[in-house]
């Protein structure tokens, strides 16, 4: 069967067609039982060998199509209480610590009071500690926190037994332990010996998006697997900078405590109870340019303390990315009117020899929903500013990142958590996940609803929904 060609399994197909007509076009012209038993027998051999490869190619085409993915559901991690990071308790760290100068203090608030960010976000354990030290205790705790309420929802909502489980992707930008996270899941959950595990790192805010890809993958691609499940976390706790370096200081200021868990599968039997259909998914990587390979970069300061330097061009990166990105995903999604509105101005700033640009596609004419990485005030303005996005597209991106900050690459789904509080997925709606990762990368993910959204008792903006969108 795999011997034969997508060309020869057409040829046969085309040889049962006319082998057919001409049988029909035999018994339409009035001619004889007996002429029609010659033409049969004359042609049996031909058409009982088309029929036999148009079987097969039925058959094989069945067997290598892609399956369809399917989320079954997810989930988002929400802190306790006594974990929020208000300005006060944020600024109360930062002088008992004695770790900053007066200068790095005021940066710090400056660049706090401008982020956008509310007095409800969640920090990691340290923070909240006597010795204000950051260590790998510390880390792990805020790993497990998230990864086990999060996973232990899941697994109650989709009635998933944890033996029935064939992938494990655990994504962390900059936390790599040893074991892996994804070990710590299977000893935890107890998973079976044959359960394929992969572990992403450094890949930043955009490994969320990228390891759904990963695991989409996987299951398009095989029918021995049936279940993935995603985890995407991050950790602050060994990533907080103690320094005076400005450009490593607006870390501290801008990311908090984040994760979620997702259950995929390739199982069409479950698809009345899925949430959503993956449709599509792009990932570019723009690290060639030197440029964009050191916009977000860790690195040690004069004094040796580790953090992330956040280059001043990190926003024309980030604009430079997406624009490139948005080019390779319209041809993907748009429909044919904006595609063709496209191409034309395309050709014109050619003609012009660039005195026209071209322009910019309307992408919400093929999303009902975007959801945008919420970096930072700046990149939510960015992104607007490169497709042209109103303020109501942007609200879900702009009130994530004052609820719960910068999750890093878990923040995709807070925004559909939002999506869902507010009740505004329907059936058949297309969702478009947009991030941004160090490297520098930028990937997309397109979903279909499959059903309505309803109240979930498990969704993390339940208890402040009301509150949202903020008038100002």
């Amino acid at each position: 069967m795999k011997d034969l060609t997508y060309t020869q399994l057409f040829q046969a197909s085309i040889a049962v067609l006319l082998t057919s007509t001409l049988l029909v076009h035999t018994l339409l012209s009035g001619t004889t039982l007996t002429h029609i038993l010659g033409f049969l027998s004359h042609n049996l051999t031909v058409s009982l060998s088309c029929a036999w490869c148009l079987f097969i190619s039925i058959i094989y085409y069945l067997f290598t199509r892609p399956r369809p993915v399917l989320m079954l559901d997810n989930t988002c991690f929400k802190p306790s209480f006594d974990r929020r990071l208000s300005l006060e308790v944020c600024e109360y760290f930062v002088r008992r610590s004695r770790r900053f100068n007066s200068t790095s203090e005021e940066f710090m608030r400056g660049i706090y009071l401008k982020s956008g960010l509310g007095e409800e976000t969640y920090a990691p354990p340290f923070i909240f500690q006597t010795d204000y030290e950051a260590k790998l205790q510390s880390a792990i705790q805020e790993s497990q926190e998230g990864m086990f309420s999060t996973v232990d929802s899941l697994l109650a909502k989709t009635q998933i037994d944890p033996q029935q489980i064939d992938i494990v992707v655990v994504t962390s930008g900059s936390f790599a332990p040893s074991p892996s996270l994804s070990a710590l899941i299977v000893n935890r959950y107890k998973l079976r010996p044959d359960v394929k595990t992969f572990n992403l790192s450094g890949m930043g805010c955009s490994s969320g998006v990228m390891s759904i890809d990963m695991a989409a993958k996987l299951l398009s691609s095989s029918r021995r697997v049936r279940y993935a499940l995603v985890v995407v976390t991050e950790s602050i706790s060994l990533n907080w900078y103690f320094g005076d370096d400005r450009s490593m200081l607006v870390t501290n200021c801008i990311f908090r405590v984040g994760c979620a868990a997702v259950m995929m599968t390739n199982d069409p039997s479950r698809r009345q109870e899925a949430k959503m259909e993956l449709v599509s998914s792009l990932r570019t990587h723009h690290g060639a340019d030197d440029s964009c390979y050191t916009a977000a970069f860790q690195q040690e300061d004069e004094m040796g303390n580790l953090g992330v330097t956040l280059k001043k061009d990190l926003i024309r990166v980030a604009g430079l990315g997406l624009r490139a990105h948005i080019q390779s995903l319209a041809p993907r999604v748009l429909p044919l009117s904006q595609l063709v509105s496209y191409a034309y101005s395309v050709l014109m700033c050619a003609l012009s020899r660039g005195d026209s640009k071209p322009m910019v596609p309307d992408f919400t004419t093929a999303f009902d929903h975007i959801c945008i990485h919420t970096g930072g005030k700046a990149v939510i303005q960015q992104v607007s500013r490169v497709l042209r996005l109103s303020g109501e597209v942007t609200e879900p991106a702009r009130m994530c990142l004052h609820r719960f900050g910068n999750t890093s690459s878990s923040l995709v789904f807070y925004e559909l958590a939002y999506f869902e509080a507010k009740q505004r997925l329907k059936r058949g709606d297309k969702m478009w996940m947009l991030a941004f990762g160090t490297g520098f990368k930028v990937c997309s993910l397109v979903w279909k609803s499959l059903r309505d959204s309803y109240l979930d008792s498990e969704n993390p903006w339940n208890d402040c929904i009301h509150r949202y969108p903020l008038k100002n």
